[in-house]
């Protein structure tokens, strides 16, 4: 697939046909083959643009508009169905492309194992990368079931990469006990919670390369209940939204995003993806700099 390849099919709202003039490129990952309860994730990235029109293209909370800002859709990565290696390869190849030509990556899932190759593309690039986790799971797992390659393993993965202490996870509220010790022990660990602790990390970041993944189910399923594992106890759609206003004001550097783990057949209202839409709009009118 070519960088700037037009996408046929439909694009999140707004989105312009020009590759050299954005600066944010969205792609979907549609992989959900190492799920470990309900599949479906790999069609959220199809679902999460097509409820996008029936967003307002200005943000109140940011009073900034998606008028104002230059990004291009590229639609669905073609991944080989049921070969998880092969497409983290292909996901990666296509993310160090977009490093090269300056883009920032926008990935949109898919299961969360896609986040592996872009977090290697990305810290190949930054060293000094830092990462933000907001999720129900720990995802800290070496394997599950002795499968390495697993939705349940990314964070792990990449504490093994650029270090436990460089990543900072918040909202955790399910995972085995060696996880749990694990992150108490290596990772800037916040379970159960997103906005407070957040707010008092950013400071300590300002200024590095910052990469942010978004897992849906770290919201309640009251709230979102379109996702593959859902977790009872979650936060509400108004606490996400304002954390990611709150490192839409800070000084990071963000220089790549992703949302995954939407999984539209388990939510008839809409109302999942329709969150998810309204998150990349506010991500990409706040972190996309």
């Amino acid at each position: 697939m070519r960088l700037d390849q037009k996408y046929s099919g439909n694009v999140f709202i707004l989105s312009s046909d020009d590759y050299a003039a954005s600066k944010a490129v969205i792609y979907g990952m549609p992989m959900d083959y190492t799920v470990s309860f309900r599949p479906g994730s790999r069609f959220g990235p199809s679902r999460i643009r097509e409820v996008s029109i029936g967003l307002e293209e200005y943000s109140p909370y940011l009073d900034k508009s998606l008028e104002d800002i230059t990004y291009f859709d590229a639609g669905d990565l073609l991944l080989p169905f049921g070969n998880a290696g092969r497409s983290l390869e292909i996901i990666g190849d296509y993310v160090k492309g977009l490093l090269a030509d300056g883009k920032f990556p926008f990935g949109l899932g898919g299961e969360h194992l896609v986040s592996w190759p872009v977090i290697q593309q990305v810290y190949a690039k930054y060293p000094d990368l830092a990462l933000i986790h907001i999720d129900a799971h720990a995802d800290l797992r070496e394997h599950y079931e002795g499968e390495p390659l697993s939705h349940s393993t990314p964070v792990r993965k990449a504490a093994g990469l650029m270090g436990g202490k460089n990543i900072y996870q918040f909202g955790i509220r399910s995972g085995s006990r060696e996880e749990f010790q694990y992150g108490r022990e290596n990772i800037n660990f916040y379970p159960f919670e997103v906005l407070e602790p957040l707010k008092k990390v950013l400071p300590e970041l300002a200024g590095r390369p910052v990469y942010l993944t978004i897992d849906i189910d770290v919201l309640d399923p009251s709230c979102a209940p379109g996702t593959g594992t859902a977790e009872a106890g979650g936060i509400t759609s108004k606490e996400l939204l304002a954390a990611i206003h709150a490192m839409a004001l800070s000084e990071l550097n963000f220089v790549g995003a992703d949302i995954v783990e939407v999984a539209p057949a388990y939510d008839p209202t809409e109302q999942t993806q329709i969150v998810a839409s309204k998150l990349i709009r506010e991500m990409l009118l706040g972190l996309v700099k």
